[in-house]
């Protein structure tokens, strides 16, 4: 299955007019014709069958046969909140893989120790979505706007909100700290880490300190190994 992304489709939807750049591509790429069947997401976990009535490469049309909402592969919901990487690419790698993997919602935080305070959120977007149609998923995970950690651990959290230091104190595995079916936000610093005042801010605010192995890893490698550990404890 090829999925294509439109947010602006609902249930009521009857037919759907692709933009430019998107009915050059189904028509002129994919040689699409009159017809032919797509299948489209709006992201908020929902298929649509649907058929070419117009097959131009400047306004292609096409007909919703078929609807069908789809439930999402995991049954917790996790929003990781990462310190944007120096190189931008990495948190471009960590927001594609994390996709594949199942995520439902990312903030950049800004930290006392970040070299990339400013996230080009536009460009992450498009990451996700293609990302998203990849691995066939039909749930587009939220990404927010970048904010400061002191602004964003003074913001109320669902579930248990968990954060990984290198600081030595007294940390839990996953494994041992996470819930099963819940709400889970975890914190993933900037490649010199949090900082301490940072640290004892999270542990006065009761944020579950938690270690990802004696590994020190780089940042994206972190919240990747989190993602990913969440969805193995789900299996």
């Amino acid at each position: 299955m090829q999925l294509f992304y439109n947010p602006n489709i609902s249930s009521e939807t009857n037919q759907i007019i692709f933009n430019k750049d998107e009915s050059r591509h189904i028509v002129r790429v994919l040689r699409k014709k009159e017809g032919d069947i797509l299948h489209i997401t709006n992201g908020k976990g929902w298929l649509f069958t649907s058929e070419i009535s117009v097959a131009n490469d400047k306004k292609c049309v096409a007909t919703i046969i078929h609807s069908e909402e789809k439930q999402k592969d995991w049954n917790y919901y996790l929003h990781i909140a990462i310190a944007p990487t120096k190189n931008n690419d990495r948190l471009e790698w960590f927001l594609e893989k994390a996709t594949e993997i199942g995520i439902d919602e990312i903030t950049p935080i800004i930290c006392q120790n970040s070299e990339r305070t400013v996230v080009k959120k536009e460009r992450l977007e498009k990451i996700i979505q293609s990302a998203m149609k990849q691995s066939l998923k039909f749930t587009l995970p939220r990404l927010n706007d970048a904010i400061k950690f002191s602004d964003f651990i003074n913001k109320p959290l669902q579930g248990d909100v968990f954060i990984a230091h290198c600081e030595e104190s007294d940390k839990k595995t996953l494994k041992e700290v996470v819930k099963l079916n819940t709400n889970i936000t975890i914190l993933i610093g900037p490649e010199g880490d949090f900082s301490s005042s940072e640290i004892k801010i999270s542990s006065d605010k009761k944020l579950i300190p938690i270690t990802l192995g004696k590994s020190r890893l780089r940042t994206e490698t972190a919240a990747l190994v989190v993602t990913q550990n969440i969805s193995f404890l789900h299996q």
